[in-house]
């Protein structure tokens, strides 16, 4: 496989600050052991928010009736989007059952968690998709209680659009609360709300830590680090928008790779020239962020064949990949590791960051080699259970019996033994290991 590097990354994606652990360490800590107490202390000195924790139903009210109307509407169309995904998804999950052997019956059922936790970033920009993409897709899961969360800005509380964005898509309850000790307090219960039994949605490096620590405890979709963007072009492509489409994620942060793959060195060398430009053409923060992402960590890379771009994103397993090629539906069948595929030109990463339907919490860092995002699988477990007639449990008994042997677990055996001496008292079993064996 030929590859050359255009343009190389100048330093590695940079690792969160080693004391993270122990901060976050300790102040889950100081939460258990003081509660609520303290939850409403680090509000108050991290957010600066000395307010209503539990979001009353007058102060949604009052955010909703503040939107303007063409907001809301915009909101819908993207609720509408994404729960008519999720709802597909969903009827994809079916109880099922098969009987194995005669007499031997078993399936499986799909049951909703009983309670989930929303996190809704509102830090450097307001996530308000993120909202829509976390409650949603629990809703038609079935969740009975859906507790969302997000960051309340000083004197003002969380913002009007993640309120109603947040009220439409079905949260039973609202807390004004960032950063670690909004993931703790979903966690343990905290102000009259039920325990939550999964924790959902993107968050910093102190949300995604404190995530990590509770796992165990709770369930999380998955330990996200900074978003990243490859785009796969061919000589087909429109270098324009494909320079666009990488300078549109690099406005995430400086801590956010962006990588092309072509096998059109005048393709690439045509985006190469046209992204410092793009980049200046952006509001300063937002330059400034993809400036940082771009000089520090793009890849530009030159392969000889479709093929060699595709191992290429194999290898590297995108959060998102983005074909701007001939013949899309052989790199549907091809493709095998990334967060979400988007074909064509016609499309772009950032509708489905914001509305057209797939959802945006997405595997990062190059774990889309073995998850995937966030869906209503996430929500619900799948268990299983089995029923047996007397005559199944005959030749069951007998297996399981030997194979219990054979390993040395004897209580196991006598369980199969028992019921073969109640439902069968006429008959003598062989129920030793073979000779040999072990």
């Amino acid at each position: 496989m030929a590859v050359s590097y255009l343009k190389k990354a100048v330093r590695a994606r940079q690792a969160d600050h080693q004391d993270v652990r122990g901060v976050v360490g300790a102040m889950l800590d100081e939460i258990r052991a003081s509660g609520e107490a303290a939850v409403r202390r680090y509000s108050r000195e991290l957010d600066k928010w000395d307010g209503d924790i539990v979001v009353p139903r007058a102060a949604i009210d009052a955010a909703v009736a503040r939107i303007p109307e063409k907001l809301k509407d915009d909101l819908r169309f993207a609720h509408a989007n994404i729960r008519r995904f999720a709802e597909a998804q969903r009827a994809t999950i079916i109880d099922c059952n098969v009987e194995v052997l005669p007499g031997l019956t078993a399936g499986q059922r799909q049951i909703p968690v009983s309670a989930a936790g929303c996190y809704v970033p509102g830090g450097r920009y307001s996530h308000i998709a993120s909202a829509i993409m976390t409650i949603t897709t629990a809703k038609v899961a079935g969740v009975p209680s859906i507790v969302a969360c997000s960051p309340p800005r000083p004197g003002l509380g969380i913002p009007d659009a993640i309120l109603f964005a947040m009220d439409l898509c079905g949260a039973d309850a609202i807390l004004a609360l960032g950063g670690v000790q909004a993931v703790a307090a979903m966690a343990n219960g905290f102000f009259g709300l039920p325990r939550a039994d999964i924790l959902v949605g993107p968050g910093n490096q102190f949300v995604a830590e404190a995530k990590r620590i509770l796992y165990g405890q709770v369930g999380i979709d998955m330990v996200a680090g900074p978003t990243d963007l490859m785009v796969i072009a061919d000589a087909t492509a429109d270098p324009e928008l494909v320079a666009w489409d990488l300078v549109g994620q690099a406005e995430h942060g400086d801590n956010s790779p962006v990588w092309l793959v072509t096998s059109d060195r005048r393709l690439a060398e045509t985006v190469l020239a046209r992204v410092p430009a793009i980049i200046g053409e952006l509001p300063e923060v937002n330059a400034t962020n993809a400036r940082s992402a771009w000089d520090n960590l793009a890849e530009v890379m030159l392969c000889d064949s479709a093929e060699a771009m595709a191992r290429v994103a194999d290898d590297y397993a995108p959060e998102h990949l983005h074909v701007q090629a001939a013949d899309l539906d052989w790199w549907l069948r091809r493709l095998r590791a990334y967060g979400s595929l988007f074909l064509g030109e016609e499309t772009t990463v950032a509708y489905g960051d914001k509305c057209s339907g797939p959802n945006h919490v997405l595997p990062t860092s190059g774990a889309g080699r073995y998850t995937g995002g966030l869906s209503v699988h996430k929500f619900m477990k799948t268990v299983t259970w089995q029923r047996a007639t007397r005559s199944a449990s005959r030749v069951l008994g007998i297996a399981t019996a030997r194979i219990s042997r054979l390993e040395g677990m004897e209580g196991h055996a006598r369980t199969a033994d028992v019921r073969l001496a109640k439902f069968f008292p006429d008959e003598v079993f062989d129920l030793s290991p073979n000779d040999g064996a072990a």
